[in-house]
């Protein structure tokens, strides 16, 4: 570990030039008392890092000096595919690998190119997770990826909706879709997905498996995803919404309520629009509707009308003001 961030330290200073011990200590995440024992460790082997005193101080290279010391390991090769997301770098255990790596290839770049580079990290940043929504806690994802990586069976007490169960999968990839992380796995001849954090707990066990031949991650993730899509509506609703409903329906349910929106009829003379908006099975239904408020009214189908009733007048008793009568 020492090791690498002896190398982290230099390629720091060869890429930015002057650094203070505290921002040394910032980007490698020790104490400055570390840094200066480290920064005398690379002098000692012959590194010529010297120290400029007063404000505008700090420690740099001999001008002119470049390590040749930047071949990649394993683990950074593979980080590099991540560099656009370094949140989910961290969660696989390749945080400190894509820096490391990234500092690497840097350094390996001409001088003109090494500050394109720089540019390019200032001004663009990927941050996948949706709004208004914390990462989901994945502590077995490293476990996952090893299994993944190795084509080792993983053995996994899983959360399902109805219910827990236990299983022996064989781990093909690792899909992170709008920050939530899945691990698509073969169970006896099908191929299915999990989501990560509902895993309870994982094992690694020593059986290897056989990949499918040919199998594509990216083809058998689009394919699902189709799927899933095909399958998640299930009928339409026609609805009367207000003026602001109309401009929640996008909000609220993406392109399906921009394109429901888009196909409208005109207004009537309250101003209100009829929609005709695709929905999923009945108990999604009406919690969907219900979060349109007052701004939305089901004409139809007469099953989902008569349900959101249902649920509104038990809302209303829940939250009705209290009978005051003596």
């Amino acid at each position: 570990m020492r090791a690498d961030r002896l190398l982290s330290l230099l390629l720091l200073l060869q890429n930015r030039g002057r650094m203070t011990a505290p921002e040394l200590a910032a980007e490698l995440e020790v104490s400055v008392r570390t840094v200066y024992r480290d920064v005398e460790a690379l002098g000692a082997s012959g590194v010529p890092v010297y120290a400029d005193r007063g404000p505008a101080g700090g420690f740099r290279l001999l001008d002119g000096y470049r390590t040749r010391l930047t071949g990649l390991t394993g683990d950074e090769a593979d980080s590099l595919f991540l560099a656009g997301m370094p949140g989910p770098a961290a969660e696989l255990g390749l945080g400190a690998d894509l820096t490391t790596a990234q500092l690497k290839l840097r350094a390996a770049l001409p001088a003109e190119l090494g500050e394109r580079s720089r540019r390019i990290q200032e001004r663009f940043h990927l941050d996948a997770p949706g709004w208004f929504r914390d990462a989901e806690p994945v502590p077995h994802l490293a476990a996952a990826a090893e299994a993944v990586w190795e084509r080792r069976v993983l053995r996994v007490h899983y959360r399902r909706w109805r219910g827990e169960v236990r299983r022996e999968l064989c781990p093909l990839g690792l899909v992170l879709k709008g920050g939530i992380w899945y691990l698509v796995a073969r169970v006896e001849e099908s191929v299915r997905s999990y989501r990560v954090a509902r895993i309870l707990d994982a094992e690694v066990l020593a059986e290897v498996f056989e990949r499918p031949a040919g199998f594509d991650l990216a083809a058998s993730w689009a394919e699902s995803s189709r799927r899933l899509e095909s399958q998640r509506f299930q009928g339409e609703a026609e609805l009367l919404l207000s003026e602001r409903g109309v401009k929640l329906l996008p909000m609220q349910f993406g392109a399906v309520g921009a394109e429901a929106v888009a196909a409208a009829g005109p207004p009537d003379g309250q101003g209100r629009r009829r929609v005709v908006l695709p929905v999923e099975p009945l108990p999604v239904a009406v919690h969907d509707m219900l979060r349109l408020g007052t701004d939305a009214e089901v004409l139809g189908p007469p099953e989902l009308r008569s349900a959101v009733a249902r649920a509104a007048a038990e809302l209303a008793r829940r939250y009705g003001a209290p009978d005051d009568t003596p």
